[in-house]
């Protein structure tokens, strides 16, 4: 099916609509996180002590990183059979009902047991959801774009991940201002509550938006037998495995320096906002760097910058923790700006580019959300959570460290056998001609 190029004004609206679309995705599933490390403990598991209320309520975080991959299945099946543009809707309104009805729900005080079983079937609906977003987000993107520009149209989506964790952090860190009482009784839900009204502008941008017209050039849906995620598997295992494995180290750090610093920091002296704080700065400073990463990697290719992002997790982690137990405001911050901009952002900017580049028209969606959120339910979903089992087990932050350097090592030496792809042309439904290199696994780059 023939279809005309897109015009400038059409691309800079489909990625505005892609960056405030995944802003607001992305608002609504961090703004958990971080309800997880300072109440959930104590709103929903009031049964349990202090640290092993932590432990479950990360481990809730953790259900919704999971359910991520299944969303990534599910919708990336109908985004590669109907088109991307259906699904985002949808994806959009699942994650802004549920986080609209976390915030109505009863405490543990309340109903029992009921609470947090009704906290866990919510969590797993905004995994669903946001699985199925991103990867549509991406896409839209990517294209629409010239072969050319893509890194740095890409990262319009890849901005609204860290703009969300601003707004999440930000709400967060101005409903902690107020008492003890007010805050567990009614301030945690307001930013929950506010999901509702994001919906609606959300949605406003997401249905003016056109189809991928590469989706559109391939005649709709693709013609090959067989589900979408069947044939990924079938005949691209080793780009799979590879692109979950060159990711998985840097997402290790965004949740160990972005999500467990917040509840481990006041275990070292720190007031309640200081991590938060931190946090904050790194993160915005993130969404400044990533269209920079973007478009460098336009010029220099996608590998050296993913590769620098793992090598950097692992450099950060033994120092960045020695800056935290020193007791140091200013050493908390340092070590999570520069784990979040230079460790994490390299990666997060370019990723979702460079999973584009690897995976033919028919597949596409599939491949980018399952890669891209099987990597981050093992990273960020389940390394705040391995954080915090280390310091119980052990009482000390050595083995945190540890068990980053080693995870952000892997992912870098996982980097030699991903292909370089910019410039790579997306107009291919043959999964042979999606890399310039074979999909054999272990063959390097």
């Amino acid at each position: 099916m023939a279809t005309s190029p897109p015009t400038r004004p059409h691309i800079r609206r489909v990625a505005i609509s892609s960056y405030l679309g995944t802003t607001i995705e992305y608002y609504d599933f961090l703004l958990y996180g971080t309800a997880a490390a300072l109440v959930f403990n104590k709103v929903f598991f009031a049964n349990l002590s202090p640290v092993l209320g932590t432990v479950v309520a990360l481990a809730t975080l953790a259900a919704g990183y999971v359910a991520r991959l299944g969303g990534a299945v599910v919708f990336g099946h109908f985004g590669d059979r109907v088109g991307r543009k259906a699904v985002m809707v949808t994806t959009m309104v699942l994650m802004g009902v549920t986080s609209g009805l976390i915030g109505l729900l009863p405490t543990y005080d309340q109903v029992g047991g009921l609470a947090p079983v009704l906290l866990v079937a919510l969590r797993l609906l905004q995994g669903l959801a946001v699985g199925g977003e991103y990867g549509g987000a991406v896409l839209m993107t990517a294209e629409h774009a010239s072969a050319g520009g893509r890194g740095l149209a890409g990262s319009a989506a890849a901005m609204g991940a860290p703009s969300g964790s601003v707004l999440a952090t930000t709400a967060m860190a101005l409903v902690t201002l107020l008492p003890e009482p007010a805050l567990l009784s009614w301030g945690w839900r307001v930013p929950f509550l506010a999901s509702f009204l994001l919906l609606a502008v959300g949605l406003y941008f997401r249905i003016r938006i056109s189809e991928s017209p590469v989706f559109l050039a391939q005649g709709g849906a693709p013609k090959q037998a067989g589900t979408p995620i069947a044939r990924l598997l079938r005949h691209h295992p080793g780009t799979v495995l590879r692109t979950i494995a060159f990711q998985v180290g840097p997402y290790c750090g965004q949740g160990v320096f972005g999500i467990f610093v917040i509840s481990y920091a006041p275990s070292v002296g720190f007031a309640r906002g200081t991590a938060l704080t931190a946090i904050l700065i790194g993160t915005i400073l993130s969404v400044i760097a990533t269209p920079l990463y973007g478009a460098l990697s336009d010029r220099v290719g996608r590998r050296p910058l993913v590769l620098f992002g793992a090598l950097f997790t692992a450099a950060i982690a033994y120092p960045g923790f020695l800056l935290i137990s020193s007791g140091s405001v200013a050493g908390l911050t340092v070590s999570v700006v520069l784990a979040l901009v230079l460790g994490m952002t390299p990666v997060t900017a370019v990723a979702p580019v460079l999973l584009s580049e690897l995976f033919p028209t028919d597949v596409r969606y599939t491949g980018v959300s399952t890669s891209y959120q099987l990597a981050q339910t093992l990273g960020s979903g389940f390394a705040p959570l391995v954080a915090a089992g280390l310091l119980a087990a052990h009482g000390g932050v050595g083995w945190v460290a540890g068990f980053l350097v080693v995870v952000a090592l892997l992912s870098a030496a996982a980097i030699r056998f991903v292909p370089e792809t910019r410039g790579a042309a997306l107009e291919h439904t043959d999964a042979d001609a999606a890399v310039r290199v074979s999909d054999r696994a272990g063959e390097p780059a």
